[in-house]
């Protein structure tokens, strides 16, 4: 059962996540968090931080670390399946579409209708690991790392996979 469960929860959440992984993580939440129960919320946003120091897309690196947890390397294997499932499909019943009506102004409204609903996904979700954060660490904690990533990543450029690092090694040192 843990099977189809690990198929279903990640083929659901990237066949609906249109837009990359960016769009899927949000769907991933939704199921892995509030669905099943495989993880909380703090759980998954430090699987998130950790993913995202890490080179490669997102949704294929949460699906190996998830399924494995759960059902070791066969679930793994079935969860990074599921993640890679929907865009192989696509691909191969699509493509001819896709390249037929790529430049359609009907496609190109759709693709900035879509646009608003991620980024309010995305921010409902930043807002969920704020108020966790908050509730864990404490206001001053939380604000300062907030502001230090706006800065670093805003202002002086940094490199994300740095800040992501350096929020761990903070929250290792005064955090623990």
């Amino acid at each position: 059962m843990i099977y189809i469960q690990l198929f279903m929860a990640f083929f659901v959440s990237n066949i609906l996540g249109y837009g990359g992984g960016p769009a899927s993580i949000p769907l991933i939440q939704k199921e892995v968090v509030d669905h099943y129960h495989w993880l909380t919320v703090k759980e998954f946003s430090e699987m998130l931080a950790i993913g995202n120091a890490l080179p490669g897309p997102i949704a294929t690196k949460m699906a190996g670390f998830i399924g494995y947890q759960q059902a070791g390397i066969l679930g793994s294997v079935i969860a990074l399946f599921a993640t890679i499932a929907p865009s192989v499909l696509l691909l191969v019943i699509l493509l001819r579409i896709l390249f037929k009506y790529k430049d359609s102004p009907n496609v190109k409204k759709m693709t900035n209708y879509i646009r608003p609903v991620i980024a309010i996904l995305l921010g409902l979700m930043a807002y969920e690991f704020f108020m966790n954060s908050y509730g864990d660490s404490g206001i001053w904690q939380t604000l300062f790392l907030v502001a230090a990533s706006f800065l670093l990543l805003e202002k002086l450029r940094v490199h994300p996979a740095f800040v992501i690092v350096g929020a761990l090694v903070y929250g290792a040192v005064f955090l623990a």
